[in-house]
């Protein structure tokens, strides 16, 4: 199998790490293509665009870059010339002005979704529990297991600062909505792709689809992929 000249940069959200996207990784080396997942800090926004754009200068474009939950305010906010287009997976997609708390809180929470708030250290964890009833309720108990051991907190100040203009203004998009997610409501997801103009894809899974539907994730990501390819 020739290798796709176009590459995959994969940016997690809150309460995860590079290791979420492992079966996304997995599922585009088999269909040719390479990827990367971007160690967010999860310290600020403007930190979380810095590591993005580090690891950008680090691939070989053109690059499909994809965001789950959080960080689709991260994938929006480079300014590199590499991105030809853009994946939200689940994903918030403030528009310029709003903040990731707005679309966050947008629509009323699902009844198993977990209250949320900073601790004393101005960090948000999420509670243990969280994972097998709002996080990833379709994933196996030791995979629950695993990412409520690997989750890494968000700066609670993350969440509230404004955008600017958001890369899906200017470059094709693609949605993946999660019909089952507690934690992001599909009506906000469906909002928000709407509003991008995105082309939209749902899938029955729960918040995290690259644990629980990676084939979902994986064929949203080479539509992507082959588009560029075509464009080039």
């Amino acid at each position: 199998m020739q290798e796709s000249a176009v590459r995959v940069v994969l940016a997690h959200g809150a309460w995860s790490d590079g290791s979420s996207w492992n079966k996304v990784i997995a599922g585009l080396r088999s269909e040719g293509v390479r990827a990367v997942a971007v160690p967010l800090p999860l310290t600020s926004l403007a930190d979380d665009v810095a590591a993005l754009d580090r690891t950008l200068e680090r691939v070989d474009g053109p690059v499909v870059v994809v965001g789950h939950a959080y960080a689709g305010a991260v994938i929006a906010s480079t300014t590199s010339e590499k991105v030809a287009a853009l994946v939200y997976v689940a994903a918030l997609a403030p528009d310029e002005g709003e903040t990731v708390a707005d679309v966050f809180y947008r629509n009323e929470p699902h009844p198993q979704a977990p209250e949320l708030g900073p601790d004393r250290h101005q960090l948000i964890w999420l509670p243990e529990e969280a994972f097998a009833t709002a996080f990833a309720q379709q994933a196996s108990t030791d995979d629950q297991a695993v990412l409520a051991a690997a989750q890494r907190p968000l700066a609670a100040a993350s969440i509230g600062v404004p955008v600017g203009r958001p890369a899906w203004k200017d470059a094709p998009s693609w949605f993946l909505v999660a019909e089952e997610d507690r934690m992001i409501p599909a009506e906000t997801q469906r909002f928000m792709a709407e509003r991008m103009k995105a082309r939209v894809r749902t899938v029955p899974a729960d918040h995290v689809p690259m644990v629980t539907a990676p084939s979902a994730v994986v064929d949203i990501v080479m539509e992507a992929v082959r588009e560029v390819e075509s464009g080039r």
